[in-house]
């Protein structure tokens, strides 16, 4: 752990809390939604615009933390997500389906601020230690994710008639904590010399045609399109048609959350020992495998190891991404090839979590299964084009 610091520390507590809030907002934001909504078709929208926000703040997270620096960045989107907190609390209050739909894409958006902390994290850190840094930031949804639902289930017993009050007023709370941690947060590599270093950027098109770059960002896009697509559709499927109670759909989520955090233990070390091209294709294999186990049947277990292969997939391509992607830029690059990959990988990931509902309704639960095959092939083949072509432009 020496490669620990103090921004470390604070950017995982970061972590921790806005996690918690997107747990908890995924926990009940359907349920709200079905309460609220006019159209009972419309109960998942608030959850959908929380993924929605998060992709159209992407760009603008990584120009203002260019032009305001990390810390201003963070600490903006610490009142925005209260702010959202708070407009979630009113609507609960005033019974407004559509103010809690404003609420949740607020809240969204605050987080496409909060998934620049991994960039800040590697920042923070020597190069070599860069997988190190964002894993330990990750750990961090792992506290978060027990955190969301526990407020949900602290509130409900609180006040029974208005159930998810406290957890709303809750979070407004802890993210100013936030909010108040982040300002003290340190600028990292690369800041100081962003002016100096502003004559060696080259022509964004040279960074974004490199080999690594595009993997990179794929592994994210796949990664994070993929997980998305196949768990916003598991609840679905369990509770819905297969009539799974809502305790055993919840525990399955729950295993999938753990599993797609918890390897970040063990993930800084494999990709030392094994490299980013096999950790990444390892992740393919585990998400394959998901498809795998998922079509074999619907009883419960079939749903719990499709989920944890599912989250563990996810973990070797979301940090194997990230790993690459630091180092196929140069400092005064930065901001550019972060939005754009931030932007791919989060606008992947709205795109899917709209798509999942109606593709399970219209086509069934294994026709969404084998609509993921072709994602899994084509990161395939761009791990194995970064490969050839790094070896291509090594000297003889």
């Amino acid at each position: 752990m020496s490669f620990l610091n103090r921004n470390l520390g604070l950017l995982f507590v970061a972590q921790t809390i806005f996690v918690s809030g997107s747990i908890l907002l995924v926990t009940v934001g359907g349920i709200v939604g079905h309460e609220l909504a006019a159209d009972a078709t419309l109960a998942t929208l608030p959850v959908a615009l929380m993924v929605v926000g998060t992709a159209l703040a992407t760009v603008p997270a990584a120009f203002t933390m260019q032009l305001l620096g990390r810390r201003w960045g963070f600490a903006i989107a610490t009142l925005i997500a209260a702010g959202g907190a708070w407009l979630a609390t009113w609507a609960l209050d005033a019974q407004s389906f559509w103010v809690f739909c404003v609420a949740t894409a607020l809240i969204g958006s605050s987080l496409g601020f909060s998934q620049q902390f991994r960039f800040a994290a590697a920042e923070s850190v020597d190069l070599a230690k860069v997988s190190h840094a964002v894993s330990f930031i990750l750990l961090g949804s792992i506290t978060g994710a027990f955190i969301g639902p526990q407020l949900v289930a602290t509130a409900a017993e609180l006040d029974a008639e208005a159930p998810y009050d406290f957890a709303f007023a809750a979070m407004i709370g802890l993210y100013l904590l936030a909010g108040v941690l982040l300002l003290c947060l340190e600028e990292g590599r690369g800041a100081d010399t962003e002016v100096e270093l502003a004559d060696d950027a080259r022509p964004f098109s040279t960074v974004i045609r490199q080999p690594v770059f595009v993997t990179a960002v794929l592994a994210g896009v796949v990664g994070q399109g993929v997980m998305t697509y196949v768990m916003t559709a598991t609840p679905i499927s369990m509770n819905v048609e297969e009539g799974f109670s809502l305790n055993a759909t919840a525990d399955v989520i729950r295993a999938h959350v753990i599993a797609m955090y918890l390897p970040s233990l063990i993930t800084p070390w494999l990709i030392a020992h094994l490299g980013l091209p096999r950790m990444m294709t390892i992740g393919v294999i585990a998400m394959g495998a998901t498809i795998v186990v998922g079509l074999a049947g619907h009883h419960y277990m079939h749903y719990w190891g499709s989920m944890v292969l599912l989250g563990v997939g996810w973990n070797f391509l979301f940090v194997g991404g990230t790993t690459q992607l630091v180092a196929s830029y140069r400092p005064a690059e930065r901001f550019r090839a972060q939005a754009l990959n931030d932007f791919s990988v989060f606008g992947a990931s709205a795109l899917a979590s709209l798509l999942a509902g109606s593709i399970l309704f219209a086509l069934g639960w294994q026709i969404l299964l084998w609509s993921a095959v072709p994602a899994l092939v084509i990161m395939l083949l761009a791990v194995l084009w970064s490969v050839r072509s790094s070896r291509r432009a090594q000297p003889a």
